[in-house]
């Protein structure tokens, strides 16, 4: 998870707060920078800081500047790279380049509006002029009104509309820079099961939102699954209220068909990023047979991953979930599992259904 990710809610917590805040955004980069376009810090006016532009290697220097920018409210584009004097104190020990745009946050209308979207989980784009400052917000799931300023931006954040794409780019003269706000990604796991405990975990910490859905009472229990989202109903109804969007995985874990083959079903019906589906070899085999009888086309079960997970030799439950959460990874990222299976991953042995 890199550091753009929760930076402006952390920002507006602190204005709340009464703080003066500056908002650091990696804006460019060449070569081997650690940390990608879009990583964001915010700091305060005591140099408290939160978020990642570098991984380290400069934060200490982008914090001094962002002081002189809250007491300045000027922004500044900074640029560190191998070839910058101080290198051996400032520079990135990668040997790569990277930008970093500077800025008092004092734009509080448009904050507060990108926040709005992004609790409604609806895309937005957040344009920044980078010689004036100023900002615009285009959601990205709406047409804006013909005479609104973000019409004329409209071309520009197409290719955003469902992707995290951040970039520069020149728009009458202007050089803006494009930052791209999409919903948090989710993973639904079907099955309260001992696997499922430990991908909760891993899959929060990647940063999904997680839900657990399992008609059994006695395994879908709050005490079990603290702190997620918990839905004790039928698989297939869950998915179908939940509304699935394309930034979705769905990991089903019960081993019983009559649970995970309507919840697969249910999600070959959508659009979402990832299905896997635990098991053995023969075991998903005899799955997808029984879908072929069900009518099912080929190139619809070819999205079911299974044996669900890299094969990385995963023995324990914690193994196992984290086999899964890297090829959800390597899916999300890459288009594609680099599966290379070359044994099995099993284990060892309404509404107000929902929960927290």
């Amino acid at each position: 998870m890199h550091g753009g990710c929760g930076m402006i809610e952390k920002a507006w917590e602190w204005i709340k707060d009464g703080k003066e805040v500056a908002l650091a955004t990696v804006i460019a980069t060449w070569g081997s920078s650690p940390q990608p376009v879009g990583s964001q810090m915010v700091i305060d006016g005591d140099g408290r800081f939160e978020g990642s532009v570098s991984g380290g290697c400069v934060e200490g220097a982008v914090v001094e500047e962002a002081l002189e920018v809250i007491r300045k409210g000027k922004h500044r584009r900074l640029f560190f790279g191998v070839s910058r004097e101080r290198a051996w104190e400032v520079g990135l020990a990668c040997g790569g380049e990277m930008e970093v745009f500077v800025e008092k946050v004092t734009w509080l209308t448009v904050l507060e509006e990108l926040l709005k979207l992004r609790a409604a989980c609806r895309p937005a784009c957040l344009i920044t002029d980078l010689q004036t400052g100023g900002k615009t917000l285009v959601p990205l799931d709406e047409a804006p009104s013909p005479d609104s300023r973000a019409a004329g931006l409209m071309h520009l954040v197409e290719g955003m509309k469902s992707v995290e794409r951040n970039t520069t780019a020149v728009a009458g003269g202007r050089e803006l820079f494009l930052h791209s706000f999409q919903p948090s990604p989710r993973l639904v796991i079907i099955g309260a099961v001992h696997i499922a405990q430990a991908l909760v975990r891993i899959g929060r910490v990647a940063g999904y939102e997680v839900s657990v859905v399992d008609p059994r009472e006695a395994f879908a229990d709050t005490v079990r699954f603290p702190d997620v989202q918990v839905c004790v109903e039928w698989p297939d109804e869950a998915i179908k209220r939940m509304g699935l969007h394309s930034r979705t995985a769905v990991v089903t874990l019960t081993h019983d068909p009559k649970l995970d083959d309507p919840a697969l079903e249910a999600a070959l019906e959508s659009n979402v990023f990832y299905i896997g589906a635990l098991g053995s070899r023969k075991t998903h085999a005899a799955r997808l047979e029984r879908f072929r009888q069900a009518g099912l086309a080929e190139e619809m079960l070819e999205r079911i991953h299974g044996p669900v997970g890299l094969d990385i030799g995963a023995v324990s439950p914690e193994e196992i979930a984290l086999s899964i959460m890297a090829e959800i990874t390597s899916v999300r990222r890459r288009g594609d599992s680099r599966r290379k299976v070359q044994g099995a991953v099993l284990p060892a042995t309404g509404d107000s259904a929902c929960s927290r």
